[in-house]
């Protein structure tokens, strides 16, 4: 089974997000997390999509995925979009080879302005959240919704159930790099405790050796990770991996 979101080998899993990759070397950044010469693997890729309206940033889009897809074929691809209009991507994800597809909860608030973090673009129609999340199912992919930093926690509570996967946002979405928001780790301990042991929670955003221990004592059991694992040197991004799973100790 190629999902290991919905099948995991083991727990935590680790996502390196490619958006810390090099876009020009991107398929060897991958295989070096992948499966790398030596040492601890990664579990899944990452891809982080950035309409620059819901945040201030363009990333990548379905044609990236699908070469990923050609290129690693046994993958799990990891889609999260921070877009306005989430149903716009499921069919291009999909076709592309996608197997997940995260989306973000706030374009669905009518006080979305003010919980979109980095971006906060004007009032779209806005969207049911299970309707979409129905969508994701009827196109084959697993489905998992996201919930920003300013964002308080009761807008998601009372839309678990039908997802694979939680997100928790643990800096303002747009831009990678950038440093932990402390307080959302209280945020992941009350979704932790709602979640049945079929759902994984996942958390983005600075997470690295140093904050990787916090992340899974809240309750997280997928970690995205990008600087901290693309910003090494492809022999050293193994033993960067087992830190942030919890396999070795960082240097105190």
């Amino acid at each position: 089974m190629r999902n290991v979101l919905t099948h995991p080998p083991h727990l935590p899993l680790i996502a390196p997000s490619i958006l810390a990759a090099s876009f020009a070397r991107m398929a060897e950044d991958c295989v070096s997390v992948l499966a790398p010469e030596s040492g601890q693997a990664a579990d899944l890729l990452h891809l982080d999509v950035m309409d620059g309206h819901f945040v201030p940033n363009l990333t990548l889009g379905p044609d990236l995925c699908r070469w990923l897809r050609r290129e690693l074929p046994d993958a799990t691809l990891d889609v999260h979009v921070m877009v306005t209009d989430p149903t716009r991507y499921i069919a291009p994800f999909r076709d592309a080879g996608a197997d997940h597809l995260t989306f973000h909860i706030e374009p669905a608030l009518s006080d979305y302005r003010d919980h979109a973090g980095g971006g906060g673009g004007p009032l779209g129609e806005g969207y049911n959240v299970l309707e979409v999340a129905d969508q994701v199912h009827d196109a084959g992919m697993s489905a998992g919704l996201a919930i920003n930093p300013p964002t308080p926690v009761e807008a998601v509570l009372d839309h678990l159930d039908p997802f694979e996967m939680i997100l928790v946002m643990s800096v303002n979405p747009g831009f990678g790099g950038q440093k932990f928001i402390e307080p959302t780790l209280e945020k992941t301990r009350l979704i932790s405790k709602r979640l049945r042991p079929d759902q994984r929670l996942q958390m983005d955003g600075g997470v690295a050796p140093e904050t990787a221990q916090r992340t899974r004592d809240a309750g997280c059991d997928v970690l995205v990770a990008g600087s901290a694992i693309f910003g090494l040197e492809p022999p050293e991004r193994p033993g960067a991996i087992a830190l942030i799973r919890g396999e070795l100790q960082p240097a105190q």
